[in-house]
């Protein structure tokens, strides 16, 4: 509850001092913020490493940048397994799509991740999937 005082300065006073809080000045969060960001910001190059303002746009780009780059990762991985796939199932007579085509006909549940490292640790076991799925 509020105190109310008669005066008309008292009433003025009682009501901002019990309705409103003291003010808070942001000092000590904003500096641990920007101790924060530079923290990240090192390594980088020239003022970008040490000035504020430049670090938070560099760290703005460079986290964009890995966010996008990881999904583009997966991307190019699931490439270079297709070209090695696609290369070794050649060999043995049976392009990639035939190949795809096959394993799902067969209900052969292999990735292109596994079916990579089958190639370049086990080309026996490749070769005895390439003549199931082979079709005759």
């Amino acid at each position: 509850m509020t105190r109310i005082r008669i005066c008309n300065i008292g009433i003025v006073f009682a009501y901002w001092h019990y309705n409103h809080m003291t003010r808070v000045k942001k000092g000590a969060t904003a500096h641990k913020h920007k101790k924060h960001l530079l923290k990240h910001a090192k390594g980088f190059k020239y003022g970008r490493k040490s000035k504020y303002k430049l670090a938070k746009d560099a760290l703005r780009h460079a986290w964009t940048f890995s966010y996008r780059d990881r999904k583009v990762k997966k991307r190019d991985f699931r490439q270079l397994w297709q070209l090695q796939i696609n290369a070794a199932a050649r060999k043995l007579g049976i392009n990639y799509s035939q190949l795809i085509h096959g394993l799902k006909m067969k209900k052969i549940e292999l990735d292109r991740k596994i079916l990579s490292e089958l190639i370049k640790k086990y080309p026996d076991v490749f070769e005895k999937i390439i003549e199931e799925v082979k079709p005759k």
